[in-house]
Formats: structure tokens, C-alpha cells, sequence
């Protein structure tokens, strides 16, 4: 067994600290990578507090890794030692079932292995990035150009496919109108790629003091959601809502600014169920869709059109030791857009 370090939950009621465990030894088909930094997403907090199901402690969270290989099984052939690469958020899936045959292992029939707060296929529990070095096989290891901050990357590999992959999905881009709901770590990835897809990308957010960041970002209009004037301008005006939203919201409301045969895709994930009025739906042949992350594929050919288009996530770069209070701050939209740790703070 291979020993390593990083921070874990002991339980969804105590906080994240220093924490020894080990991983599985190199396989034949196995790649090594030393963790050099991990972006830490909304979800993170969710599940060591236990928010949307019930944990595996303890619990080591982080799912958008990157580093450098360190070493090899001896039947991997497209990395090699000194590469830089990235893990995401699985590490396996059957891949023999009609989802996994057609590139998409995240919704594997089998269930794919998520990289932590879940148990592998061996039934051994896995642990994520929040560490010093992660074990995983070769097909779900991604390759990361070195024409991109490495730091900025990590959030790619959450925030980025999470909001990547709908948008592609439903071939957003030119002659669309694209609404983007809240703008956070979610949030401005999806300005950031509505915009490289050419959409018409419009930030709708309750807090007005987020327009100049918005903008910034590329956004080429900005909604204020709490002025209800500003609400009945936009209605009916949307293609398309991508809706990043963790917390409760009016979902009626936001099915109205849609247009006829409109799409909401929701990436984000409430702790409680939605509500939603039936003729909110039916009132304009309106649609409420869902969506994960992407397959490895996609999920490269993401990391590569970010590498082409220089598009990275807006980030702060954290002691891991300061990660209970980066929560606190999270929690509170305090940051802008994603915290990463430097791994070697560990």
C-alpha cells in the first residue's frame, strides 16, 4: 500500500483535519499522480455535512485535482512519468454498458465510482484530492496543457465540465440567448463558455453589486432578479436559463423569462426538492432539464478548447489549513470564484 496524507471528515459533525491513510498500490493499468493542487467545490461542504445522503467516513473530499504523474503501471500507455495531469469526479465505471460505450461514464448504469465520499468496485472506500497523491486508472486520468496556469485548471475539472457539457449539449452558441442564474464558482465558468460559443449571455443574479464582475467576465447584459422591473423586461427573452443555484429559488419566476419551448438546464443542487407550478410548464411547451458533469472524453475536449481559448477558472489559492474558514466564506458568496489549495501547505 502506498501511505499518504491530507484531511478528512471523521463525521458529518466535525470539521476537516489533518488525517493519514493509504491507497492502493500502482496496478498495471493504474496511474500515480503528486497532487499539486485542488480546487474545492460547493458539493465538498455538502456531503461531509452529510446534506444530500449519507457519508463514507472518513470522508477526504476534493474532485478537481491536478499534479504531476510520479509514476506508471506497466501497461499504461498514454501517460508517463513527469506528466501533468487531472482527475475530476469519478475514478471508474463499468464501461461495458450502453452509457459508458457511448462516452458517457457519468451516468454509467452500473454507477460510476465517484473520486470520494463513495466505495470502488473492490468495495474499499475512495479518497480524494485533499491529499497528497491519488491512485487511479488510466482511462479516467485526463492530460493538462502547460499552456495554462495549473492552479486555475483544478476548478476545470468540476466547475468547468459542469457547465461545459449542457451548454454543448444543447448546442448553445450563435443566435442563442443564454441566461446564466447566480455567479459563483459555477456561474462564471458558464459566462465564460456561453460567451466562447457566441451566445447572448445575460448574468441574472439578486445581488446588483456583481454587474461590473460580470461584466468583466464577458457577460454582455446583467439582470438584478430582487428589482422587479427589471424582471418583467427580460420575460420571455431566453433560450436557454443555465441555473447554478444551490440554495432554494422562485423556479416559477425563472420559468417565466424563458421563451416559448425554452430550456432551464439546472446544474446546480439544492439541499430541498423544487417547486414548480405545472403551468408554469405548460404555459409555453417550457422545459426543466438536468445535467451532470461530462465523460472523459468530453471532459478532455474541454480541457483542450480551455487550453485553445486561454479560458481558465477566476481563482484563490488557499492554505489547507485554512479550509474551514474558506467554507465559512463560501457559504457567504465570499469568494471570487473558487478556492484552490496548494497541496504543498499540507
Amino acid at each position: 500500500m502506498i501511505q499518504a496524507k491530507g484531511y478528512a471528515a471523521q463525521d458529518a459533525e466535525t470539521d476537516l483535519a489533518a488525517w493519514d491513510f493509504e491507497r492502493r498500490e500502482v496496478g498495471p493499468h493504474d496511474v500515480q499522480l503528486e497532487i499539486l493542487y485542488c480546487g474545492v467545490c460547493h458539493s465538498d461542504l455538502h456531503q461531509i455535512k452529510n446534506d444530500w445522503f449519507p457519508g463514507v467516513f472518513p470522508m477526504v473530499p476534493g474532485h478537481e485535482i491536478v499534479g504531476r504523474v510520479i509514476k506508471v503501471g506497466d501497461h499504461v500507455k498514454k501517460f508517463k512519468k513527469y506528466d501533468l495531469a487531472g482527475v475530476g469526479c469519478m475514478v471508474d465505471s463499468c464501461q461495458t454498458c450502453e452509457n459508458c460505450k457511448q462516452g458517457l461514464e457519468q451516468y454509467c448504469l452500473e454507477g460510476s465510482t465517484q473520486t470520494y465520499n463513495n466505495k470502488g468496485r473492490d468495495g474499499v472506500p475512495t479518497y480524494g484530492g485533499y491529499s497528497n497523491n491519488i491512485v487511479v486508472r488510466e482511462e479516467f486520468v485526463l492530460h493538462i496543457s502547460d499552456k495554462l496556469p495549473l492552479a486555475a485548471t483544478a476548478p476545470l475539472l468540476c466547475a468547468g465540465i459542469t457547465t461545459y457539457s449542457p451548454l454543448r449539449h444543447w448546442k448553445v452558441g450563435k443566435g442563442h440567448k443564454l441566461a446564466v442564474l447566480g455567479l459563483g464558482g459555477l456561474g462564471h465558468m458558464g459566462v465564460k463558455f456561453g460567451v466562447a460559443f457566441g451566445a447572448e449571455v445575460t448574468v441574472l443574479s439578486t445581488s446588483a453589486s456583481k454587474e461590473e464582475a460580470a461584466k468583466a467576465l464577458g457577460a454582455h447584459h446583467f439582470v438584478v432578479t430582487s428589482d422587479p422591473a427589471q424582471v418583467d423586461a427580460v420575460r420571455g427573452s431566453f433560450d436557454f436559463i443555465l441555473d447554478t443555484v444551490s440554495a432554494e429559488h422562485d423556479m416559477d419566476m425563472y420559468l417565466s423569462l424563458l421563451r416559448t419551448s425554452g430550456t432551464q438546464i439546472c446544474v446546480g443542487v439544492p439541499s430541498q426538492p423544487y417547486a414548480i407550478q405545472p403551468f408554469s410548464l405548460l404555459g409555453g411547451r417550457k422545459s426543466i432539464a438536468g445535467s451532470g458533469i461530462g465523460g472523459i472524453a468530453e471532459t478532455q475536449e474541454m480541457l483542450d478548447f480551455c487550453a485553445e481559448h486561454n479560458i481558465v477558472s477566476d481563482i484563490e489559492v488557499i492554505d489547507i489549513k485554512d479550509i474551514t474558514a474558506s467554507y465559512a466564506r463560501m457559504l457567504k458568496g465570499d469568494v471570487r470564484y473558487r478556492f484552490v489549495i496548494d497541496m504543498t501547505t499540507l
